[in-house]
């Protein structure tokens, strides 16, 4: 059964891997949604009104006029707003297939575990550090390089991370979005390249991407 939205979800949103899955995934469903910007460079995620809608204080976060039962519903975690929607939906996410179901969640678990958490260490230390650490840019280097080594041999002879596009593709690729911060290049992963640029190329990605505040905004 199709479900339709009538009134917009709300998302509380910043331009960073975890917010591209939101709003990759509100433009692929193609449902009306509004953003409500949370600048976490001026530590908006603080407040105790935002506390209400993500207790970790993290974006993004969702909040559905139209949630079950017909009230209101608001989520947060960027994994979890991921297979609410998806099975609100019942797009990107197998409904049936046990076992499709299942790969879906070892690879979406992989980045929300793995591929996600200590890329963001690696950013920490390579970018962002007060001073330069040796030997954390090599360990988060290394395990980098591993991470991006199990998702190339996964995606050999594969389209998709999990066969079909999901919601699996969808947090990956956000993350793999700043391989240059991972200072990974590209090339040297064959299968993540081609899967990369495939998803990259799919328009309503380009819009996700393309969701940023307006100069009124910040």
């Amino acid at each position: 059964m199709q479900v339709t939205q009538s009134q917009p979800i709300e998302l509380f949103y910043w331009t960073t891997p975890n917010g591209w899955k939101a709003t990759i995934m509100l433009e692929e469903l193609a449902v009306p949604y509004t953003v409500t910007f949370i600048d976490i460079g001026k530590d908006e995620q603080w407040t105790p009104d935002y506390e209400t809608v993500s207790p970790n204080h993290q974006i993004p976060a969702i909040r559905d006029p139209e949630g079950p039962g017909d009230a209101p519903i608001t989520v947060f975690e960027s994994g979890a707003v991921l297979l609410y929607l998806a099975r609100k939906f019942g797009k990107f996410y197998p409904q049936a297939d046990e076992r499709a179901r299942t790969m879906v969640e070892e690879w979406l678990m992989f980045q929300m575990g793995s591929f996600g958490p200590f890329l963001g260490q690696a950013h920490h230390f390579n970018l962002a550090a007060p001073e330069e650490i040796p030997y954390a840019i090599e360990r988060y280097r290394k395990i980098a390089e591993r991470l991006y080594e199990v998702l190339d041999r996964r995606l050999a002879g594969r389209e998709y991370i999990a066969d079909d596009y999901s919601i699996a593709d969808i947090a990956l690729f956000g993350w793999a979005l700043r391989f240059n911060r991972h200072r990974i290049d590209l090339d040297d992963y064959p299968s993540v390249r081609r899967w990369f640029d495939a998803i990259g190329a799919r328009p309503a990605v380009q819009r996700g991407l393309a969701v940023k505040p307006r100069p009124s905004d910040v």
